[in-house]
């Protein structure tokens, strides 16, 4: 696992500085600490940082080709490499290495763009073929490994494994995309491609971009989920079939040459992926969990049980308050603001893993990939309520009641109607929308100032989901769910927050869950067998009786999270206060002060729970200290 970063001009064939093509790659030192390459010719300059996984004494980057006309700096693992050598190699391609990167020369000489079709793994490059005139970028189908782009104002191209890469170039244009700041209090994230930047981009997963001397940067898809029904057997045979699928997944993922392990969290799918390592490694699994003092928020004693049942090296850290400490450390890894708490444990955990090994499996994908998430199960239900009325009728029928029906947050959750109503009235992206926002339509008019939001030009957030809506190949209510998720809050969110914590402590993390060809499959599979009832992951589950215990898999979903609220009101009282109040919200002219002060009275006194925003806020506040100037010192988009 590495980090990446460049300077291209195909129209300008000068030749890029080096020193700032050397502070590019330098700012990517925590992804690579045990090496560094450069590469400059007219109109190029590649970067590399390496952390070595396999053939740790060579395989140095950026790698050329036997003449040297083709050139990658390559971050990611692609595991069917051994086979794509031997049918490179029956082709007649020279192989000077043991590593993967070299099987993205290749192929490239060998099938050119499409070659990324044969990949089978996690990846981001960026591939410079100077008989063609042509580069390449390319990003992984899910998403795993992340990939930023950026324009200056004479057409240079940057690109970088992360932003603060390309913020090191003193001529980006810094203007604040006033739409990426809806987004984000709305998702809690930026979704993809926006960054906080206009000039700056993310290349979206499953993805290229291709720019050849004479033309301009294309970007286009190669990939996606394709949600198209698979053949299948019984349950009890589909079960079975996943397992053995899940199996295959893992055990490639487990080539390395230095020392891999596993989060275990004592959820379903962490517990399910160290069950299967277990089986495959002649060798106890190390596995590593963190420890929160509420027990509401504690899953130590259910991974504990995994652990001893498959006999793993099992480390527990346990986490307090002072985790606030970390804020600022948030802001310098995630660059761009940043809003999933849960970032805090992942990168605690992130160095615990650290402390044994290099590279980690982790559960990740499994909600999103098998409808392991509670809000799958109302939103099919609110889908089959819409589908009783049409919309003419059914829209003011319901926000009339739902405008009419108390709002009591207090009361027991059959009391707590309203928002059930309202969210009959919307349409379906409206309705998921609603039930994934951090803060809804109503609060972000509240927060923002009429004069932000007017600057939006009628510009929301839910355009995002609206976007990837029109392109979703399934309308079956739960399929096309999953769909928006894998296209935002999967790789937004989780895969952003586990890249950026674990690349923090140079530790590689990989998702056999999210290995594109399981992934095909399971979303080809009847979404009955996904969501039972009120069980989801059903299939999954079954599948896992034989090898965890019931109490694993039946409980209530925990989640990963952090006891904010309670934090908020004890021992970061006055931090809170002190971020949310000060000067640097205050000063954008964006935020309503009434606003923010009624959000930190009403924490604070216990009659609501506003934590989500207010970490939202927290997060916005250290990025405009810390990564993005003050719009007073900056310009910024209308």
């Amino acid at each position: 696992m590495c980090g990446i970063a460049g300077i291209v001009n195909l129209t300008d064939r000068k030749t890029p500085d080096r020193a700032l093509l050397e502070a590019m790659g330098g700012s990517l030192r925590h992804r690579g600490p045990d090496g560094e390459g450069f590469h400059l010719e007219p109109g190029v300059g590649f970067a590399h940082r390496r952390l070595s996984i396999i053939d740790l004494s060579g395989g140095a980057q950026p790698l050329a080709n036997e003449d040297g006309t083709v050139l990658v700096t390559y971050n990611g693992e692609i595991y069917n490499f051994p086979e794509l050598i031997s049918d490179l190699g029956a082709r007649g391609h020279e192989f000077k290495t043991r590593c993967d990167t070299e099987v993205v020369v290749h192929g490239w000489e060998e099938w050119g763009e499409a070659c990324v079709e044969r990949f089978r793994g996690m990846f981001a490059f960026a591939l410079w073929d100077r008989r063609r005139e042509t580069l390449l970028i390319a990003r992984d189908r899910l998403g795993v490994k992340p990939l930023y782009y950026g324009t200056l104002p004479d057409g240079t191209l940057l690109f970088g494994s992360e932003l603060k890469s390309i913020l090191t170039h003193p001529d980006l244009d810094r203007t604040i995309d006033r739409r990426a700041v809806e987004e984000y209090f709305a998702y809690g994230y930026i979704p993809e491609p926006r960054t906080i930047l206009t000039s700056v981009r993310k290349l979206p997963p499953g993805h290229l971009l291709v720019w050849k001397r004479g033309g301009s940067p294309a970007v286009r898809r190669y990939w996606d989920v394709p949600f198209a029904p698979v053949a299948h057997g019984s349950l009890e045979e589909t079960a079975r079939e996943l397992i053995e699928r899940l199996r295959e997944a893992v055990r490639i993922r487990l080539v390395s040459e230095v020392p891999l392990g596993a989060f275990l969290s004592g959820g379903v799918d962490s517990s399910a992926v160290v069950a299967l390592m277990a089986g495959l490694s002649p060798d106890p699994v190390n596995t590593c969990t963190i420890a929160f003092g509420e027990r509401d928020h504690d899953e130590t004693a259910h991974a504990a049980s995994v652990a001893e049942r498959y006999h793993t090296n099992h480390q527990v850290e346990r986490v307090s308050p002072d985790l606030f400490d970390l804020v600022d450390r948030m802001t310098d890894l995630y660059d761009e603001p940043f809003a999933d708490s849960s970032a805090l444990p992942t990168y605690r955990v992130c160095g615990l893993a650290r402390q044994r090994v290099t590279v980690a499996l982790s559960g990740d994908g499994g909600d999103e990939n098998l409808a392991g998430y509670r809000r799958y199960r109302w939103h099919v239900y609110e889908e089959r309520v819409r589908s009783l009325l049409p919309g003419p009728i059914r829209r003011p029928l319901f926000g009339a009641l739902g405008a009419l029906y108390p709002k009591a947050d207090w009361a027991p959750k059959m009391f707590r109607a309203k928002a059930t109503l309202q969210g009959m009235a919307r349409d379906s992206v409206e309705g998921y929308f609603h039930s994934v926002s951090i803060l809804g339509d109503p609060l972000r008019r509240k927060l923002l100032t009429r004069e932000f939001t007017e600057s939006l030009g009628g510009y929301e957030a839910v355009e995002v989901l609206r976007d990837h809506a029109s392109r979703a190949p399934t309308r079956d209510p739960l399929s096309f769910v999953q769909y928006l998720d894998m296209k935002t809050y999967l790789v937004g969110d989780i895969l952003t927050k586990v890249d950026r914590a674990s690349m923090a402590h140079s530790l590689e993390v990989r998702v056999p869950l999210l290995d594109h060809r399981l992934v095909e499959w399971m979303s080809g599979l009847p979404p009955g067998m996904k969501l039972h009832g009120h069980e989801g992951k059903y299939v999954f589950k079954r599948a896992l009786e034989p090898h965890l215990p019931r109490e694993i898999l039946y409980r209530p979903k925990m989640g990963f999270s952090v006891p904010l609220g309670t934090w908020f009101r004890g021992p970061l009282r006055e931090s809170v206060r002190e971020r949310v109040l000060g000067a640097a919200l205050r000063d954008t002219g964006w935020f309503e002060p009434a606003f923010l002060r009624g959000l930190v009275d009403r924490h604070e006194r216990g009659v609501s729970d506003h934590s989500a925003a207010l970490w939202a806020l927290l997060q916005f506040e250290a990025s405009l200290r810390r990564v993005v100037a003050p719009p007073a010192r900056r310009p910024v988009a209308a």
